[in-house]
């Protein structure tokens, strides 16, 4: 394993859900960045969600094939790692029974039609590292949508989910850092005003296997604020 820590993105979406910008765009901006690692994690919902964009199974080669395809420039142009993924998103009518999990790492269509439990065990098997994205808890007040799940049956989801967001964009996400759960930071990012927020550092090397297997792995993880606004301006006076 490296001694050098590489600094990761591990949440973001694209036009193929629903972000604004395009997978090329990404990888320019976070590249441009300094970034090391970047995992592009769209949204794939149940049939029944009304959410108009996601990844469907019949959308997936094309989706990974794009992400393969900019992820040789990424590593030629930056050094950039960029990961494939998806955000397992199975909204309810009622919050204590929606939860989110970005599938790091995921090379096949996992689809949640059955529920985030069966969906996250399809995705493990797949090799994928499991993150529990922006898990609230009952005392949270947020506008965003509150996909309870996660803090309401930690019992039940403890031992499939190896990493828990601690940050999101600039929410903060206390009974995690509370019950001692291995938390990372993520920007969640859909537009550009997400991508000044903390991030996550990881010792490892720079490539899929060893960045994937770090995350299902009890190693520590290292946080971090990070400004895009302070890089751009340093960039401009140099």
């Amino acid at each position: 394993m490296s001694d050098a820590l590489l600094l990761c993105e591990l949440h973001a979406h694209t036009t193929w859900s629903d972000g604004e910008f395009t997978i090329p765009e990404l990888v320019d901006l976070y590249g441009t960045l300094g970034f090391d690692v970047l995992c592009v994690t769209d949204h794939v919902v149940r049939a029944d969600d009304p959410i108009p964009r996601s990844v469907g199974a019949d959308e997936w080669h094309a989706y990974v094939y794009e992400l393969d395809r900019e992820a040789i420039r990424a590593r030629r142009t930056y050094d950039l790692l960029l990961l494939p993924g998806l955000e397992l998103s199975d909204n309810r009518e009622n919050p204590n029974d929606s939860a989110h999990a970005l599938a790091l790492g995921l090379r096949r269509h996992v689809s949640v039609d059955d529920g985030i439990l069966a969906a996250i065990l399809e995705s493990r098997s797949a090799g994928a590292a499991i993150v529990a994205a922006h898990p609230y808890d009952a005392a949270d007040i947020t506008p965003m949508r509150a996909t309870r799940r996660f803090a309401l049956e930690r019992e039940t989801f403890e031992s499939l989910v190896d990493r828990w967001e601690l940050f999101n964009r600039r929410e903060v996400f206390a009974w995690i850092a509370n019950e001692g759960l291995p938390g990372i930071a993520t920007g969640d990012v859909h537009d550009e005003r997400h991508i000044s927020s903390w991030k996550t550092l990881i010792p490892a090397a720079k490539d899929e296997e060893a960045v994937i297997a770090y995350l299902r792995s009890e190693g520590r993880t290292y946080l971090t604020p990070f400004a895009a606004e302070e890089i751009a301006a340093a960039a401009v006076a140099a």
